[in-house]
């Protein structure tokens, strides 16, 4: 168990509760605003406001590489990490994009990759050189583990006093599906073969492939399903774990966090693990194209806001919601009470 888990308190339902009769107030009838309204609940449990605000945002986006990736079980190369990260470096990727398009601050953290990387613009807090290949060991040490999430924990305060009100949590590493499979199967008890997608792009072979490998790694490394730190050493990733490390930080800081795709639900579901109380913070974006994804949400209750058909990762589906977030807060903030507009709120007799 991880200290932070002392600091995190649930959200405050009274909030949430005072929001919802405040939302019945306003020039709508009740309820009519659907999915935008319990968003707006949740956005005041979560921080304890009436009219609570979700700007600026920040994005973090976490990258590290995976020894299973000798297994050959991606499209594209372990290179290709390191590559990615100057890429995000240099501003040229998707989450770039769209955290500019909503005026996001982007950190780029190394917090596993192989290679050296010495790159202006991103923040070196590597714990190790990528993990090991978790078919022949398990990927890390549980102290490694540990500093990883305790490297996502330092990288959300990092965010918060730089005065972000909301956070959203990405990543990249080559072959990062393979270990985020193998860690859902274990927690969930679903099987191997119903987690696993195409990930980077693999064709069928590939994939059935794929699943062998899993299914090799789980049978030699005998994580607990019930010690979810054990589970993320033994079968996951260094991004993964920081991502972990992110969720329990915003948690405790008592900020909204949008979680992405299928690695980042995972990430979600070991901090939900590690200290249920998370799981109120939480706001899932969107719904990934990786068929685990759904079993991930549906272990977590969860229903994301947009359904895009996009598996790419780095934080991308959590941008694209997060202007749902503002339309929320927006809505508690300036839209007129039937008593201000003058309009009458019941049907005549």
């Amino acid at each position: 168990m991880h200290a932070i888990v002392d600091h995190i308190q649930s959200v405050d339902l009274n909030a949430g509760e005072e929001t919802h009769r405040y939302l019945d107030t306003l020039t709508k009838p009740p309820g009519s605003l659907g999915a935008l309204e319990e968003l707006a609940i949740q956005l005041s449990a979560i921080t304890g406001e009436l009219k609570p605000s979700v700007t600026p945002p920040a994005v973090v986006v976490f990258a590290a590489d995976h020894g299973v990736a000798d297994e050959g079980v991606s499209a594209f190369p372990q290179a290709v990490t390191a590559q990615m990260v100057a890429n995000f470096a240099n501003g040229g990727a998707a989450i770039n994009v769209f955290a500019r398009q909503i005026g996001a601050q982007v950190e780029i953290v190394d917090v596993g990759v192989a290679s050296p990387l010495t790159l202006p613009g991103v923040t070196s807090a590597k714990v190790r050189h990528g993990t090991a290949n978790m078919v022949l060991e398990d990927a890390m040490q549980c102290d490694q583990a540990i500093a990883a999430i305790d490297v996502g924990i330092a990288a959300v305060n990092r965010a918060k006093r730089a005065g972000a009100k909301c956070i959203m949590v990405g990543e990249m590493g080559i072959a990062n599906t393979t270990a985020s499979s193998a860690m859902l199967a274990v927690l969930t008890g679903e099987s191997v073969a119903s987690v696993v997608g195409a990930g980077t792009g693999i064709n069928p072979q590939q994939q059935a492939y794929k699943v062998a490998v899993i299914e090799r790694a789980i049978a030699a490394r005998s994580a607990d399903p019930q010690v979810p730190l054990e589970v993320l050493a033994k079968l996951g990733g260094l991004e993964i774990a920081a991502m972990t490390g992110a969720y329990l930080a915003a948690a405790a800081q008592r900020l909204p966090a949008i979680v992405d795709g299928f690695i980042a639900t995972v990430a979600a579901l070991t901090a939900c693990r590690l200290c249920p109380a998370v799981r109120g913070y939480l706001i899932f974006g969107h719904r990934s194209q990786e068929p685990g994804h759904d079993v991930a949400l549906k272990a977590l209750e969860a229903k994301p806001l947009l359904d895009m058909g996009m598996r790419l990762g780095e934080g991308s589906g959590a941008a694209l919601a997060y202007p749902l977030l503002q339309a929320a807060t927006a809505m508690v903030a300036e839209m007129a009470t039937f008593t201000d507009a003058g309009v009458s709120d019941k049907a005549s007799p």
